[in-house]
C-alpha cells in the first residue's frame, strides 16, 4: 500500500505537465513523457510556449485601428 501512494506522489509532476499542456492545445502524452526526463524544466518550458487553442487570441487592435469602425463611419 505505501508503494502505491509513493507511485502516485511521484507521478504528480508528469500529470501536471500533461494537463497543463492539454489546456494549452498541446499533446498530453508527449509532455507527460518529456516530464519524466526533465520534470521541472518541462513545466518551465510549457509556461513560455504560446497557447495553441482555438480560443486563444493575440493582441487585439485598438478601437481607432479596428477596420470595422471605418465601415461604420462611412
Amino acid at each position: 500500500m505505501p508503494e502505491l501512494l509513493l507511485l502516485c506522489v511521484m507521478l504528480i509532476p508528469q500529470i501536471v505537465a500533461g494537463v497543463f499542456a492539454k489546456s494549452m492545445g498541446r499533446n498530453f502524452w508527449f509532455w507527460f513523457f518529456i516530464s519524466f526526463l526533465i520534470p521541472i524544466i518541462s513545466l518551465v518550458v510549457l509556461l513560455f510556449l504560446d497557447d495553441k487553442t482555438e480560443g486563444a487570441k493575440g493582441y487585439e487592435l485598438a478601437d481607432h485601428v479596428n477596420p470595422r469602425d471605418k465601415e461604420d463611419k462611412v
